[in-house]
């Protein structure tokens, strides 16, 4: 480890010492930064010197948070992802209909994107089938968990076809992925503060997807 290397390692530690409120404030800000460069700039274009730029300060002082703008960007993808996971298994896990239970489901991910806007539509244009060695890990663990929100998506439906309540159309797998490029494809053309509200877009989406699944008596 060269001596510029070992300022820095005693620099973030001391950054981390500093009252957790002011330490998670300052990483927030940067973060917050960090999602506007990286939607304007493209994960390839962005920095951490562009990051900086953004915030006015000098590009050593995000060293004591963040030691790259990998790391930067894949902490808060993470972050993000887990939650909606957890979203995801806490409505497949209740007693609702499957139906209910989908709307639901529909509803809270319209949510999520507007609420992370515009993270994880940066996040959908990453490939994560190349991203660098360094990060393969990071990549296998946001496709595992990926495949569990598939899971908790294609379990409802699954729940819904062997009750009776929706209509097998396909396979439960099918209908899921459906549902979630047509959640995805909003990365092309919603915007939070343009148009409709992320709730009213989540109860269309809800709306055609049930539509054509849920059986009428």
């Amino acid at each position: 480890m060269d001596q510029s290397e070992s300022n820095i390692g005693r620099r973030r530690k001391a950054a981390r010492q500093l009252p957790r409120a002011n330490y998670q404030a300052r990483r927030q800000e940067i973060v917050e930064a960090a999602v506007k460069v990286f939607n304007r700039l493209g994960f390839a274009g962005a920095s951490l010197s562009a990051v900086a730029a953004e915030l006015g300060v000098d590009r050593a002082s995000l060293y004591y948070y963040f030691s790259s703008k990998e790391q930067l960007f894949d902490e808060i993808i993470r972050a993000v992802l887990i939650e909606n996971d957890r979203l995801a298994q806490r409505i497949a896990a209740t007693e609702l209909s499957p139906g209910r239970k989908l709307r639901e489901l529909v509803i809270a991910f319209m949510q999520s994107y507007a609420d992370n806007y515009p993270l994880l539509y940066i996040y959908i244009r990453e490939d994560l089938a190349h991203v660098s060695d360094a990060r393969s890990q990071w990549s296998a663990e946001m496709r595992a968990i990926n495949r569990s929100i598939e899971k908790s998506f294609v379990g409802i439906i699954e729940e819904g076809i062997a009750n009776g309540s929706l209509r097998p159309i396909g396979s439960a797998r099918s209908i899921a992925f459906a549902i979630l490029g047509m959640l995805n494809w909003t990365h092309r053309w919603y915007r939070p503060t343009q148009g409709e509200s992320s709730s009213e877009v989540g109860k269309v989406f809800a709306e055609i997807a049930l539509a054509g699944l849920e059986k009428t008596y």
